[in-house]
């Protein structure tokens, strides 16, 4: 495609830059945008109630007319998990390779998506038109099968996007990563590069997938004589398969566990993405017809997330698994930033029923260290580098690398989400910023509950309610009933009964005054009780519970 030098090229990122998850970009060129990736982000310990985050796209809204398609790099929740809320408002076709489409599939399947949103699947080595663009999709490897680079390519030049990748010269399933075709691109000329960031601060290499399998191996020949528990991502394909290859090593059969879990791995075997041995996987209920020592269990649960599997295990709330002494639970993942405290709680529930808990050189990561991404930087050859996927630490990391390659400093943007990247041959800056923020889904509700919901619920956490119920006569302001006043995660009531016939006794005295003054305004009248029971309790017992005077109006 020829490049004219002061074609301009907008890398706009929507999601995923100062935080691990909820990876979405949008790259634009004249008419048309393209995205690449539309994942959501788990939520932080103060989002009470919340189930997840998913992106603002209101610029992929406001912009529809130009929105070309969505470019999926690989099926992982923090990359696809987004495509069912987004598609809503943003219908556009969507490409992947065969396992992600799959999985994207199953979600489309769950929100009644599937007959409305037009999917394709591209293979590795092809390339599709969207627009302006052509996008190919490299083959690469990380910790879910079918995961793409994209060479974007654009009458400004190409853009290359890493996705999330390792460099593992011994994958379990398929090739080895194309480093050839990313020679090849680099050769072409590259634009910029958008380099996953994740383990950027870690030298050396990340281990191959592989690895593990013969850690698995030697921890099944050490505990021959238990049950086997191995808690992982429900995406990681090729983890489960080497679990299934020592489990049918050492003749045990094996239960997959947990709703995602079960799924996934389902999907990935009606695609051949996973094989099976004949009698090796068994139904949960069959379990009662083997001996702990012929049997594995695979399972969700290894963040420790309230309710996956291995959670409910260790909480005894699971219907047909109880830990029992001896079991060898072996954690094969490393807990994501925030969810140390989680994994900890039910390491400690699973030891103090007498297991035996492992949880170290169990795993290995998806993500490249610094070696590979300089060996990536090495093979395209970037004008522009752009660091993506992780928090401000991650991409610091990766800017100094690239900068120690070479690329001048002037060259390296750490950008924030929302910033408008404008890029051509002769130049590169910021140019400005595009609405973008995260939208809080609660059960069916999606963007319903924003920062004042939240705070009330903190405040409710923190202190409790105290809910003052009154009847007031209607045009005369007569007390007809109450005040009565209902405590709910405050005091307990039956220990503070002083307490509370005081409160009630500042709540009547607040209501007479206002009664007296001829205050026929109940708003007022209820900020009045506000303050002086706030006050009260905040005198008595340094808390402020969240207080609801409700005044009920009745004629006589």
């Amino acid at each position: 495609m020829k490049k004219i030098s002061n074609a301009k090229l907008k890398i706009i990122p929507l999601g995923g830059l100062e935080l691990i998850g909820m990876n979405i970009t949008a790259i634009e060129y004249e008419n048309s945008i393209i995205v690449v990736d539309c994942g959501l982000s788990f939520p932080e310990d103060d989002m009470l109630g919340i189930d997840m985050v998913i992106p603002d796209v209101t610029y992929l809204k406001e912009n529809l007319d130009k929105v070309r398609g969505i470019v999926i790099t690989h099926g992982h929740e923090d990359h696809i998990g987004a495509l069912p809320y987004i598609l809503k408002d943003v219908n556009v076709p969507v490409y992947a390779t065969k396992l992600t489409v799959a999985l994207i599939e199953n979600k489309l399947r769950e929100h009644n998506l599937l007959q409305q949103t037009k999917r394709k699947i591209v293979k590795h080595g092809q390339s599709i038109n969207l627009g302006d663009f052509r996008i190919e999709f490299i083959k690469t490897n990380h910790s879910i099968a079918d995961a793409s680079a994209l060479a974007i390519y654009s009458p400004a030049g190409i853009v290359v996007h890493t996705g999330d990748f390792k460099v593992d010269y011994t994958p379990v399933f398929g090739d080895a990563i194309d480093l050839q075709r990313f020679a090849e691109i680099g050769r072409k000329g590259v634009l910029a590069l958008l380099c996953d960031s994740t383990n950027a601060e870690r030298p050396g290499f990340t281990m191959s997938e592989r690895t593990v399998g013969r850690t698995f191996d030697n921890l099944f020949a050490e505990h021959k004589d238990s049950r086997i528990i191995i808690a992982t991502f429900a995406s990681n394909v090729d983890r489960v398969q080497q679990i299934i290859n020592s489990a049918y090593k050492y003749g045990r059969k094996v239960v997959v566990e947990g709703r995602s879990m079960v799924t996934i791995i389902s999907t990935a075997a009606e695609l051949g993405y996973i094989r099976i041995p004949d009698n090796t996987l068994i139904d949960i209920d069959q379990m009662k017809n083997y001996t702990n020592e012929q049997m594995v269990l695979i399972t969700t649960g290894s963040q420790g997330e309230s309710m996956a599997a291995l959670s409910r295990m260790a909480a005894n709330i699971h219907k047909k698994v109880s830990i029992l002494p001896g079991d060898t639970i072996i954690f094969s993942s490393n807990p994501i930033p925030g969810n140390e405290k989680a994994v900890s709680k039910v390491i400690n529930e699973l030891s103090a029923k007498g297991a035996n808990v492992i949880f170290q050189d169990v795993h290995v990561s998806g993500h490249a260290c610094q070696e590979e991404i300089k060996l990536i930087y090495s093979l395209v050859h970037p004008r522009y580098a752009v660091p993506v996927h992780g928090e401000f630490r991650h991409l610091k990391a990766q800017a100094i690398l690239a900068e120690s390659l070479g690329i001048e400093k002037d060259h390296i943007f750490i950008l924030k989400t929302g910033d408008v990247l404008e890029l051509a041959q002769d130049h590169g800056y910021v140019t400005g910023t595009v609405p973008t923020g995260s939208i809080l889904v609660d059960g069916l509700g999606v963007g319903d509950v924003g920062n004042v919901v939240l705070h009330d619920r903190q405040h409710l956490a923190e202190d409790g309610i105290m809910i003052v119920v009154m009847t007031l006569e209607r045009g005369l302001n007569q007390v007809l009933a109450g005040p009565e006043i209902v405590s709910r995660g405050f005091v307990y009531v039956k220990e503070s009964v002083d307490l509370m016939d005081e409160a009630r006794g500042v709540v009547a005295d607040a209501l007479e005054v206002c009664l007296e003054k001829n205050i026929s305004d109940w708003m007022k009248i209820k900020t009045v009780i506000k303050d002086a029971l706030g006050g009260y309790l905040w005198r008595k017992t340094k808390r402020r519970p969240m207080i609801l005077p409700i005044i009920m109006e009745a004629e006589i």
